[in-house]
């Protein structure tokens, strides 16, 4: 299995209704638990957990929304439950700062999730004007991180 496939099926369960779920394929195991309670408990299908499956790795979009106050901002999201980390390595600066100008595929964070460090891209462009988060601090999947202006 490799790395993008892992990564979707962590973004998979942590949105969904799956308290755990292992497997192995060949000699590779995977073991990956929620830790989220849910409020409702609904019976999903196999067929009804792959389309939803399928429709999250196809729309990582999602992660950044709209968010109308006085101005209009877009807001990066957290798209894993993990360790959100500013910096490549504690001695080097943050990979964005307050102001600078984000393109799309900027890296903005890092989180670790599972002893994996993924790398957080931007999907919009924009000037950043707040980070909402602390680095090396716990975020959840869907958690606002950075805000960004888009008319700059």
């Amino acid at each position: 299995m490799d790395l993008k496939k892992i990564k979707s099926l962590i973004q998979f369960v942590s949105k969904s209704e799956i308290s755990e779920i292992k497997i192995q394929i060949k000699n590779t195991k995977i073991y990956i638990k929620n830790n989220i309670t849910f409020r409702k408990k609904k019976k999903n299908s196999w067929s009804t957990m792959s389309s939803k499956l399928s429709s999250s790795i196809s729309n990582f979009s999602d992660r950044f929304s709209k968010k109308v106050n006085e101005n209009e901002y877009l807001t990066i999201k957290s798209p894993m439950i993990g360790t959100f980390y500013r910096k490549p390595h504690p001695d080097k600066n943050p990979f964005v700062q307050v102001g600078d100008k984000i393109k799309i595929g900027t890296k903005v964070c890092v989180i670790e999730a599972m002893k994996l460090f993924n790398n957080i891209e931007s999907e919009v462009d924009g000037k950043l004007i707040q980070v909402l988060v602390e680095d090396a601090t716990p975020v959840d999947y869907d958690q606002p991180l950075f805000l960004l202006d888009p008319n700059y």
